[in-house]
């Protein structure tokens, strides 16, 4: 009997999973025409869905206008070949659903504002071969308008840069404390700020997106914040900034347990990018088979600059072609009482070529660059006095550097590499210190770095040695082939 109850029970689950309620956008009585504002009735039945047990919202071929929407638990929203969402031009129409779902008035966030919401959700999908599109510039434009007439002030407005801040732009996607979210397949593109936004996430993933955010500034194309168990996978991405990017904003949070695999990246920032913001940490992440190209500054770049905790990542089988820096991991103390870690790190099988040029020129929103004239910047790994970099293995490296340095535009004497500044409280970026005295890599503040099987090119003439180490410990170098002509006084190690 027990038996025969058991075998009908796994019958009716299955039966019931089998007949998930799919409603059309025909059906739900939406307007397919790219005028008519279709936020209402987009809302009404992905709540309808949500309550009856969950189900499919398909939108057909059409381009559906609307505001912000809330996906619910257990529904999804898949977009037929030739479906656009298409984001309303209007700001008025992106609210805070977050509050939908607490019930009261929330802190203002760079998360309060996105064109779909999801919020303490689970089950929740996108699927499709449709378009999802902000029009992120319109959008971000009329903002800006509403400021400068003084109809609706931005206090924080940046005015140095002549725009409105982050947290009064709407993101494409925010997800947020969601679990079992899958993302796959569909083109997404024009964000008024960051792209596709993951927050506290868990069982998240996310395979064959297209995404194509160049719209405005600030336009990363995948953030994850403090999420665990991710897959992001199969993914182009084109930003205007960081490719894709994992963030921490809390101290008590952390990411871990991500694997990002078999990704191409182009991006007038970083390719793949650890922070800025990291409070809480990243442990436990694996960053392998990507492509990268047309990007200004790193393919890969780690940093821990607000007290993170920062260990256990493998980067492994990246081609980088066409890119500003091939690797720069960074210790800082921007904010927070704890003490930052960057540890147990490898980075094997990287090829990386850096141009002479600025490598994203076809961006409208390209990152912005110091006035100040320098040489090509080397990679570096760089901690701050008290917070080293620890255990960092660099295997397989292959790295063609522009040359061309010139004594002429800059110079740093190797006796003199005391007066470079250490930065310890400023924004991390490649090129942060100014001139460095190397072309290859310019190590500071660590301890125990091995270098095993790396070959430098040159594609131009080069003054400067390819390592230089300033309080660097237990670091080794293993067959290290440089350049026919510049194998003599290639490390400069200054010792205490």
């Amino acid at each position: 009997m027990k038996k025969t109850l058991l075998v009908f029970c796994l019958v009716l689950l299955s039966l019931s999973a089998g007949a998930r309620k799919t409603i059309t956008s025909a059906e739900a009585g939406l307007v397919g025409d790219g005028r008519t504002l279709n936020t209402t009735a987009l809302q009404t039945v992905i709540d309808r869905l949500s309550r009856e047990g969950g189900g499919v919202l398909q939108l057909q071929q059409g381009t559906y206008l609307t505001g912000s929407i809330l996906l619910r638990s257990d529904v999804e929203l898949r977009l037929d070949k030739g479906a656009v969402l298409l984001g309303s031009p209007n700001p008025d129409d992106y609210t805070d659903l977050r509050e939908q779902v607490e019930g009261k008035p929330l802190p203002k966030s760079v998360y309060s504002l996105a064109l779909v919401v999801a919020y303490k959700g689970r089950n929740i999908k996108i699927t499709g071969r449709g378009t999802i599109n902000g029009q992120g510039r319109k959008v971000a434009l009329a903002i800006d308008s509403l400021h400068l007439k003084g109809i609706r002030k931005d206090p924080n407005y940046f005015t140095r840069l002549n725009r409105p801040r982050e947290i009064v732009r709407p993101n494409l996607l925010n997800f947020m404390e969601c679990e079992q979210v899958e993302l796959r397949g569909n083109h997404y593109e024009g964000s008024a700020c960051w792209g596709l936004v993951f927050v506290k996430c868990r069982q998240l993933h996310i395979e064959g997106l297209d995404i194509r955010d160049r719209d405005y500034w600030n336009n990363d194309g995948i953030d994850i914040a403090d999420c665990h168990q991710v897959v992001v996978r199969d993914c182009h991405v084109d930003a205007a900034d960081d490719g894709i990017c994992l963030k921490s904003d809390d101290a008590t949070a952390t990411n871990k347990d991500i694997l990002v695999e078999n990704c191409r990246v182009e991006s007038s920032a970083s390719a793949i990018k650890f922070g800025t913001a990291s409070a809480g940490g990243f442990q436990d992440i694996i960053i392998r088979n990507i492509k990268v190209k047309n990007t200004f500054r790193s393919a890969i770049a780690i940093e821990s600059v607000d007290g993170s905790i920062c260990k256990n990542i493998l980067v492994e089988n990246i081609d980088a072609r066409h890119t500003g820096n091939a690797i720069f991991l960074r210790i800082g103390k921007r904010w927070g009482k704890r003490q930052a870690i960057l540890e147990n790190v490898i980075l094997r099988n990287i090829t990386c070529e850096v141009p002479f040029e600025r490598p994203d020129k076809g961006y409208d929103m390209r990152g912005p660059i110091d006035n100040t004239m320098l040489n090509p910047i080397p990679s570096s790994i760089t901690g701050i006095p008290g917070m080293k970099v620890k255990n960092v293995v660099l295997e397989n490296i292959t790295i063609t550097c522009p040359g061309q340095a010139s004594k002429g535009v800059r110079y740093i004497p190797l006796w003199n590499i005391g007066s470079i500044p250490e930065k310890i409280n400023s924004y991390p970026e490649y090129d942060m210190f100014g001139e460095l005295p190397a072309y290859g890599f310019y190590l500071r503040h660590v301890d125990g770095i091995v270098f095993r099987n790396v070959r430098f090119k040159l594609d131009g003439e080069e003054f400067r040695p390819a390592f230089v180490l300033d309080d660097a410990r237990n670091v080794t170098f293993e067959r290290i082939t440089y350049p026919k002509g510049h194998d003599k006084n290639q490390i400069y190690w200054k010792k205490d």
